[in-house]
C-alpha cells in the first residue's frame, strides 16, 4: 500500500514538474463539480492516468484531479469520488485522501448531496457535518494498520475540528447563507433509504444520510489532517415530505445549492493557517 501511494504520488509531482505543492484538499461530491469554476487551474489529470488510482463510475462525477488557486490558496480537488457501492474496497475508497496527504496538504474539505432527515430541512439547504454515524459494512482502517500513516486505534472524538466548524458559521452569517448544522449517517447504497429505514436513521440521532464521507475523514483523521465537510440537502426524508427521487432530482436540486457552497468552502479555505 505505501508503494502504491508513493508511486501515486510521484507520477502527480511529476506531472506538475515539482513546482506546485497543494495547501488543502478538496472532494467534490455528486453534482457538486462546479466548485472548480472558481479555481485558477494550474493541472488538471484524469484519475485513469494516475497509477493505483480508481476511475469514477458514477454519473456526475468526472473523475479529474485538479490542482489550482482557489481564494489565493493552493488546492488540489477531487471532481468526483469513490463510493464502496461501486465495488470498491476500503482502501481504493479513500486511495486519493491518502495519496493527497503525502503531496503535503494541511487540511481536508469534503462535500457530498443528502437526504435530509431532520424535520426543518428543505432542499437545497446547506448542512456543515458537527458528527457522522459510521453505518457502513467496514472502514478503511481494518486488518492490519499501516503505522506510516497513523496510530492503530485513532481517536475520533473530533472528526470535524471545531475551530473550521465555527468559522464557517461566521462565515455564513456574514454573506447572509441560511446554513443548518447536524450528524451525518453514512450507509452503504446504493439505493435510496425506505421510509422505516428513515424513522430509524433519524430514531438513532442522523440529521441526514448519504453514502459517502464518513470513510475519506477515518482516513484522513488517521493521517493527522483536520477535515471540514458539508452536506448539501437534495431530497427530504421525514414523513409527509418523503417522495419518489430520481437521479436528476438529486443534481438539480445540488446545482441550485452549488453557488452557497462554493462560496462557504472559498472563503473557509481562505482564512486557514
Amino acid at each position: 500500500m505505501i508503494n502504491a501511494l508513493q508511486e501515486a504520488a510521484d507520477y502527480i509531482r511529476e506531472q506538475m514538474n515539482h513546482q506546485y505543492e497543494p495547501e488543502f484538499g478538496i472532494i467534490l461530491g455528486t453534482g457538486l463539480g462546479a466548485l472548480v469554476e472558481d479555481l485558477e487551474i494550474r493541472h488538471s489529470l484524469n484519475y485513469s492516468d494516475i497509477p493505483h488510482f480508481p476511475v469514477s463510475t458514477v454519473e456526475s462525477h468526472s473523475g479529474k484531479l485538479i490542482f489550482g488557486d482557489l481564494g489565493g490558496r493552493r488546492v488540489m480537488v477531487m471532481q468526483g469520488r469513490f463510493h464502496y457501492y461501486e465495488g470498491y474496497n476500503m482502501e481504493q475508497v479513500v486511495f486519493p485522501v491518502r495519496v493527497m496527504k503525502l503531496l503535503g496538504i494541511k487540511r481536508l474539505f469534503v462535500s457530498n448531496a443528502a437526504g435530509g432527515l431532520h424535520p426543518d430541512f428543505n432542499t437545497s439547504d446547506l448542512m456543515v457535518i458537527t458528527d457522522h454515524i459510521n453505518l457502513q459494512p467496514t472502514n478503511p482502517l481494518i486488518g492490519k494498520n499501516i503505522n506510516e500513516l497513523g496510530p492503530r486505534f485513532p481517536d475520533m472524538s473530533e472528526p470535524y475540528e471545531e475551530t473550521m466548524i465555527q468559522q464557517a458559521l461566521n462565515i455564513s452569517e456574514e454573506h447572509r447563507l441560511d446554513v443548518r448544522t447536524g450528524v451525518y449517517v453514512s450507509v452503504p447504497g446504493p439505493m435510496l433509504e425506505t421510509k422505516a429505514e428513515y424513522k430509524y436513521l433519524s430514531t438513532i440521532g442522523a440529521d441526514a444520510v448519504g453514502m459517502s464521507t464518513v470513510p475519506e475523514v477515518i482516513a484522513a483523521v488517521h493521517m493527522g489532517l483536520p477535515c471540514f465537510a458539508v452536506s448539501v440537502i437534495t431530497d427530504l426524508c421525514v414523513p409527509g415530505k418523503i417522495k419518489k427521487v430520481i437521479l436528476q432530482d438529486i443534481l438539480d436540486a445540488a446545482a441550485k445549492a452549488e453557488p452557497k457552497m462554493t462560496l462557504l468552502i472559498r472563503e473557509l479555505v481562505k482564512i486557514q493557517d
